[in-house]
């Protein structure tokens, strides 16, 4: 696959921790992106470091899963996985996310996909933009006798 020869390590999701969760057994980290922003980890177990943007010393290191916002069973990054204690707020970069991010996203749940930013020489430029709503609905048409 020469496509993620080249890519896959180069591109990185970024997505920010919107809440931790403890439960009996488990600790969440809930985040922004979801499953239908990299569903490698769901669809086929695909590994994706996850570490956070601003590394601060002598944070702990917890086990947790790293869950998306979608109501699924599916919707992860990571399971099981150690990390740095993240807070809310905080930002993840989910590492070798170069290949098949955009070609396997999807609008599930109604959720606009992802925008795609290149750095170069510290300069960021947006390759693709953000969707919006009114994306996900332009190829929509309502049928004449719905209008009366």
């Amino acid at each position: 696959e020469p496509g993620r020869v080249i890519v896959g390590n180069a591109g990185v999701l970024v997505t920010r921790v919107l809440y931790m969760k403890q439960a009996e057994a488990k600790r969440f980290v809930i985040v922004d992106a979801a499953m239908n922003d990299l569903i490698r980890p769901s669809l086929y177990g695909a590994y994706h470091e996850i570490r956070p943007v601003r590394e601060v010393p002598g944070t702990k290191t917890i086990t947790a899963d790293v869950v998306g916002p979608v109501c699924e069973s599916g919707d992860f990054l990571a399971k099981e996985r150690e990390m740095p204690e993240a807070r809310p707020g905080d930002l993840l970069a989910v590492m070798s996310a170069g290949a098949y991010g955009f070609t396997m996203a999807s609008n599930y749940n109604s959720r606009p996909r992802v925008p795609e930013i290149l750095v170069k020489d510290g300069q960021i430029h947006v390759i693709r933009a953000r969707e919006e709503y009114a994306d996900l609905v332009r190829g929509e048409v309502i049928p004449e006798f719905l209008n009366s």
